[in-house]
């Protein structure tokens, strides 16, 4: 991977170890990225995530169709960085949900564990992440766009 801070493979060679893999073993990959679109909640959302408070997030389905790629999928590993793409932990999706941004529960706003860990929090939250995001591209955001749900867990940090 490329323009990856050293840590990230650091981590994944630790992890590959701890697991009984071989780091040349074409059964395991993984992406890395960090949370949000500034600094100050990449590296808030990447502490909760480390401290178990954080074991859901949500994205847009729209930047998958423009990005022309996958969604998530059960089983897939990532690496979560802070802001300066230094790695804090790895995490497996457990399930993945693509629903209407109205749809989201209350379950899954608390798996979020952002905020108060309400659907309100949530919802308003989002409305403003999914709003900056869709800026740039002239686009609106809409209550009934498609949003990605994404449940996982910390494997390794």
């Amino acid at each position: 991977m490329k323009n990856e801070h050293r840590s990230v493979q650091e981590m994944w060679m630790n992890y590959l170890k701890v697991i009984g893999e071989d780091r040349k073993s074409r059964n395991k990959e993984y992406t890395s990225w960090y949370f949000c679109d500034n600094e100050k909640d990449a590296n808030h959302l990447a502490k909760l995530v480390v401290e178990g408070t954080k074991r859901a997030t949500a994205s847009l389905y729209y930047w998958y169709e423009v990005e022309k790629e996958k969604p998530p999928k059960k089983g897939d590993l990532s690496i979560i960085t802070d802001w300066n793409g230094i790695a804090k932990c790895i995490i497996r999706t457990n399930k993945v949900s693509i629903i209407p941004f109205e749809e989201v529960t209350e379950e899954f706003a608390r798996m979020e564990g952002e905020g108060d860990k309400s659907l309100e929090y949530w919802r308003n939250a989002h409305i403003n992440f999914f709003s900056r995001e869709l800026k740039d591209l002239g686009k609106k955001f809409s209550k009934d766009m498609t949003v990605v749900c994404e449940e996982f867990e910390v494997v390794y940090k």
